[in-house]
């Protein structure tokens, strides 16, 4: 990899553990030998015989966590539970597997429990009029569980592990039991009534008109979407079917057969018919609810073991889990990118796919969690790279690509340009995301097929209308930072942060791939002339002339801090003005929202004081914050919006293992009070598997299995003797860089143990809870 300004870049000295160094060191390690790392710490081999290979016995980790048992007691502590009806959808329980989605809440005004049945494709198809109106998602419909008798209490877990809301409704005639679950594409519930109660179902299809109704009127020319029918077919299956103008279907079929309801959605574009017969293939391959839950649980259960954390506050242990539940209900490699919604889709004046900020925010916690199968956005970009050549301006599409503020499904919205004041820079963040993707897995496919091809027609477009000054630096004319309520004359510092990343990393994967790309001159060129960011006394200014000079919830101006690390914490000269520039982003107060305490609590946790970190995060729960995380851990504005609680979980990650720069920091930034966490499986950039265990707030071990044999650098923070073992309980080949930073020889597909004084016990388990808290819903 090339190196980030101000990044140390060298050819360590290569020692082999084993080999005698001689001195204190070496005399201090009787029986073995030993080198200094650049903390002064001691780095041995156990005894000269490893060396040879000779009387060494392989290691293992024992895993507590293998049995299904331990998984389903340990998760049952995470479950979401309900003892009174919710009344909104920020305070229900929530299903989905990727595209059908369904929360549960009060029927408005009545006495039924309302179903939501919404679907991550389903969409208008007229871009005329916009992502907003023309190609937003559209409403599906609703199932009402209508009982006889008046509700007076409900008794639910959302199980985690089995991805299934249980439970009784019991009302003034008696009791409904009831289970529901979604997989592929079909609602299935199981509903039994006892005493004078009964069980009625009733789908209610809703208007395939924008939600974005409840805060503007259409815009002129709209056309509202034919009315939808309705038939029986032969087998006595129930369907809706929901023509569009702009050319497609909606279809929604269900039947009841004794205690279980079955319920489908397909979508078609521009097919006027194909989403009809996708519905009824999906019943008819569903069967019932008792062969759907099996293919149901299957899939969850193996699901869940790709990792495991474990830390000792409850409700955010508890929280962190129903996050990676809920992404995963959201999100799937292949699907759709996810909307502000998620495939939840409610009342909003956001339905649609947002570029400036909440879809990269989306994704970022499934890389730790070892989830790259939940990818949809680098799928999306894959799948439409004409699309996004055709969002930039005719004349600039022969070399360029770009994506505006929002879109549908496909990335279907026009981007401006800049020296309008436009926001230009959204596809170039967008990518960042999916060379997470590839640096999480080493994926060249991914890299050689999206990220180096759609980022070149990025850059390029930037390249069009960079300048040179007076000054002889490039200058990029008037841009606007997301949101930010004042343009820029030049130079934003959101765009200026990610064209330095976009020709850093085309530099890098144009090596990667062995490519000689004849505009590798010129991406040095702007790398070496781009205008430095504008700063001022009190940090990153939003851009040239144009200070940070009143509340903000995004932290654009911010990216080269966090995520794009190219200012960091390593880089000494850049500690003060970090710390001013994210000091004053807060201290303006006002505007902030979720995502601003979860952004400062990562930022806080790359500098290291884990502490400062969880007291930014835990405002994202306080109660008395204007927008708090919801019952359910869920998220509202105006309307809703997934990826604040997602990026939660990203900054309790970056508390307990970051990968920057090619260096692994294992533990960096652990609140104090947090004195026990377990990580399995955490994976890292380089495609590696790390697994750690803390106790009493000391790194007891760490353990790495690389995926595709990567340089390995890293930062582990223990103290004393270090050992450093392969699987086969050979030394490993160490370097040391410094800074208490090891680097290690490590094949792809091997394992290194790495521990200071006696052998621990080398065991992956669940830490005691020491912080308790209250179960989310409604407990």
């Amino acid at each position: 990899m090339t190196s980030q300004p101000g990044e140390r870049s060298q050819v360590p000295r290569r020692v082999v553990l084993g080999t005698a160094l001689g001195g204190a060191a070496a005399a201090a390690l009787p029986g073995g030998t030993a080198h200094a790392d650049g903390a002064g710490r001691a780095v041995r081999s156990e005894g000269a015989a490893a060396v040879a290979g000779v009387g060494r016995k392989p290691w293992k980790l024992r895993d507590t966590m293998s049995g299904d048992g331990a998984w389903e007691g340990f998760l049952r502590r995470q479950d979401l539970l309900w003892s009174r009806l919710p009344a909104l959808w920020y305070e229900g329980p929530f299903l989905g597997d990727g595209l059908l989605g369904s929360m549960v809440y009060q029927e408005p005004g009545t006495n039924q429990v309302r179903f939501t049945v919404q679907h991550g494709r389903v969409q208008d198809h007229r871009p005329e009029f916009g992502s907003g109106w023309g190609t937003c998602r559209l409403p599906v419909g609703h199932l009402t569980l209508e009982p006889a008798g008046t509700i007076t209490s409900v008794d639910w877990r959302l199980s985690l592990w089995n991805a299934e809301l249980t439970g009784t409704i019991t009302t003034t005639a008696g009791t409904l039991t009831l289970s529901a679950l979604i997989h592929d594409e079909v609602f299935a519930a199981r509903v039994t009534a006892d005493g004078d109660e009964r069980v009625t179902w009733t789908f209610h299809p809703e208007d395939a008109v924008s939600p974005r109704r409840i805060s503007e009127a259409p815009p002129a020319g709209y056309t509202a979407n034919p009315a939808w029918t309705t038939r029986t077919t032969a087998d006595g299956t129930e369907q809706v079917l929901q023509p569009l103008i702009g050319g497609g279907q909606t279809a929604t079929a269900h039947r009841r057969t004794g205690h279980d309801l079955l319920l489908s959605v397909g979508h078609s574009a521009p097919s006027d018919s194909a989403a009809d017969a996708a519905s009824l293939h999906n019943l008819r391959r569903a069967a019932s609810y008792s062969a759907l839950r099996r293919r149901h649980i299957r899939w969850w259960h193996a699901f869940y073991r790709k990792s495991f954390v474990s830390f000792p506050d409850q409700r955010l242990q508890s929280f962190h889990w129903i996050q990676l539940y809920k992404v995963a209900s959201a999100s799937r490699a292949g699907g759709p990118v996810m909307a502000t919604s998620g495939p939840w889709l409610e009342p909003t004046p956001w339905p649609a796919v947002w570029w400036n900020l909440n879809v990269q925010l989306e994704y970022w916690l499934i890389h730790g969690f070892n989830h790259p199968e939940l990818d949809s956005l680098a799928t999306t970009l894959r799948q439409n790279q004409e699309q996004l050549i055709a969002n930039v301006p005719a004349a600039y599409r022969a070399d360029s690509s770009g994506i505006g503020r929002s879109s549908d499904m496909f990335a279907d919205r026009e981007v401006g340009r800049p020296g309008t004041g436009a926001e230009t820079g959204d596809l170039t963040w967008a990518l960042h995301n999916v060379w997470l993707s590839y640096r999480h897995s080493m994926d060249k496919a991914l890299l050689r097929d999206t990220i180096f091809p759609v980022l070149r027609r990025a850059i390029n477009y930037y390249l069009h209308f960079l300048t040179p000054g007076s000054d002889g630096r490039l200058h990029l004319p008037s841009t606007l930072s997301p949101e930010y309520p004042v343009v820029p004359p030049q130079d934003t510092n959101y765009d200026l942060a990610l064209i330095r990343w976009g020709c850093q990393t085309l530099i890098e994967s144009a090596q990667l791939l062995d490519i000689d790309d004849e505009l590798i001159p010129r991406w040095q060129e702007v790398l070496a002339r781009l205008t430095p960011y504008p700063v001022d006394d009190d940090g990153f200014m939003i851009g040239a002339d144009t200070p940070y000079a009143q509340s903000h919830r995004h932290y654009s101006h911010l990216l080269m801090v966090y995520p794009l690390y190219l200012v960091n914490w390593d880089q000494p000269g850049s500690r003060d003005l970090i710390a001013r520039s994210v000091a004053h982003w807060h201290a303006l107060t006002g505007a902030h929202r979720g995502y601003s305490y979860t952004g400062a609590a990562s930022m806080y946790a790359m500098t290291g004081d884990g502490d400062t970190a969880i007291t930014y995060l835990r405002k994202f729960f306080d109660p008395t914050t204007r927008y708090p995380c919801r019952a359910n851990t869920h998220y509202t504005e105006a309307g809703p919006v997934i990826e604040t609680p997602l990026s939660a979980s990203q900054s309790l990650h970056d508390m307990f293992c970051q990968s920057w720069g090619g260096v692994i920091r294992v533990f960096p930034a652990v609140p104090s009070s947090w004195a026990d966490v377990t990580l399995h499986d955490f994976r890292t950039q380089g495609a590696f598997l790390v697994s750690a265990v803390r106790t009493a707030g000391t790194t007891r071990f760490i353990r790495i299995r690389s995926l595709a044999g990567e340089p390995l650098r890293l930062r582990h923070g223990l103290t004393g003797t270090l050992t450093v073992l392969l699987d086969d309980g050979t030394p490993a080949r160490t370097h040391d860089l410094g800074d208490g930073t090891l680097a290690i020889e490590l094949p792809r597909g091997r394992e290194v143990l790495v521990h200071s004084g006696p052998r621990p016990d080398l065991v992956i388990a669940p830490v005691a809870v020491t912080e308790p808290g209250a179960a989310w819903g409604l407990p």
